[in-house]
This record gives structure tokens, sequence and C-alpha cells, in this order.
């Protein structure tokens, strides 16, 4: 069976992580796939590069790592920088470009704004990194939305699921718009 692989990156603090862990849940738990999730970071409790890894698969998985990923999301240059080699040729690439400024790569890349998205519709930056799986949910269908929000539901402080909610929603939106 073939598996996806994912490579988030970003600077530590942006919540590439949680991005991660929030589709891993989604797969394993309630859309019953086999999921793995890896992450290295730096030293530093924020800043630096940060990369998060998925893969998610019908199948058995034996290795944590992406090794050649399918989908690369960048959130800053640093980890772009540094990781976009990673991308399978022809995979496909999302950058937010007020972080990003992307090199010819043989990727399909997509370009959403979901910084300014996130701060335009909703007023709170700490929620980007929600938005930032639905812009994947919207662009790809990796998994569905409810899969998600379910996910939100139990893992996030509940004083917070309708603002992380409508974060998910903004970024289905904005990754439909782009697909």
């Amino acid at each position: 069976m073939e598996s996806t692989g994912i490579v988030f990156t970003a600077s530590g603090g942006q919540g590439v992580i949680t991005t991660a862990i929030i589709l891993a849940r989604a797969a394993t738990i309630f859309e019953g796939k086999n999921a793995i999730q890896s992450q290295s970071y730096g030293a530093a409790a924020r800043g630096g590069a940060t990369r998060a890894d998925i893969l998610i698969s019908e199948g058995n998985l034996y290795y944590p790592k992406v090794e050649k990923a399918d989908i690369f999301v960048a959130l800053m240059q640093e980890g772009y920088d540094k990781y976009a080699s990673v991308i399978k040729p022809g995979g496909l690439m999302i950058v937010d470009p007020k972080y990003i400024t992307p090199t010819n790569m043989d990727a399909k890349i997509v370009e959403l704004p979901m910084y300014d998205t996130v701060v335009k519709e909703i007023g709170k930056p700490i929620v980007y990194s929600v938005c930032v799986v639905g812009a994947l949910i919207g662009l790809t269908g990796i998994c569905k939305p409810e899969s998600a929000i379910s996910v939100i539901e139990v893992a996030m402080p509940p004083a917070f699921f309708d603002l992380n909610k409508k974060a998910l929603e903004v970024g289905i939106a904005l990754g439909k718009a782009a697909a």
C-alpha cells in the first residue's frame, strides 16, 4: 500500500508539530488509517527551524521519517532552505508567501497567504497552525474536515474550540480556492 509523506517546517513556536499531530490523529482515530508522526527541532523553545514529519497509509508503516515527501509545507525561509530538497520530483509544495520566497523546483508550488488570511479573518495569529491544517485539507483532501474538527474538539482547550474551528474553516476555504 502506498503511503503519503508530508513534511512541515516552520520556526519553533509556529505550531507545525501541532499541525502534524492533528493530521495524524485525524487519520488514525477518526479515519482508521495508519500514521506515524515525528519531529525535530533546535534547543531553543522559540525560533530556529522545526520539522514535523507525518506518514499516512492504509497499510503498514515501517519507518518513522519521511525520506521523500509527497507534500512539503514551509512557513519560514530557514526551514524551506534547509528541508526543501526532501520533496519528491513533481510533489506538492505549499508555502506562505509572507515568509517564503520559493525557488524553481520540480514541484507544484502553491503559495497560500495563510498568515495574512488568519489575521484578516480571525484577528488572532495564534491559530495560524490550525489554518495550515485546513489549507492542506482543502487543497488535497488528505483527511475529512470533520475528522480534524473532532481532533481539535478533544485535543485543544475547550475555551478555544470555536476559534480553532473557525481557523480550520478559513484554511479549508483558502485551500479549496487554490485547488
